[in-house]
């Protein structure tokens, strides 16, 4: 079991931009902090990568595999294990990293 993705969450996409969802749940809270699902579109800010002198930073996280046992308002909770892509300008850049997150509540 691991740990379930709140608001809180650091979570990084491979070249060090931060990832924040742009809503999170209104109903369930996890250490004072709103709970996040699949449904709830990611966006990545500061993040440093280019192409030669181009700018193409990583926008987004796509979720793939969140719990498969978890929903919080039914869409399928984020675990701290859950697999993703960050996407940017460039296409997909690799997987997100979860730096910090709440250690009291888990799931599958």
């Amino acid at each position: 079991m691991t740990s379930l993705l709140h608001r809180g969450a650091t979570i990084l996409c491979p070249h060090g931009g931060q990832a924040q969802p742009g809503s999170s749940s209104t109903r369930v809270q996890l250490g004072g902090q709103p709970a996040v699902t699949v449904a709830h579109m990611m966006t990545i800010s500061g993040c440093p990568f280019t192409s030669g002198t181009n700018p193409m930073p990583c926008t987004q996280v796509q979720w793939t595999t969140p719990a498969a046992r978890v929903t919080i308002e039914g869409s399928p909770a984020l675990l701290s294990s859950s697999g993703g892509i960050c996407i940017g300008a460039a296409g997909p850049a690799g997987p997100p990293q979860v730096v910090a997150s709440q250690i009291r509540v888990t799931g599958q």
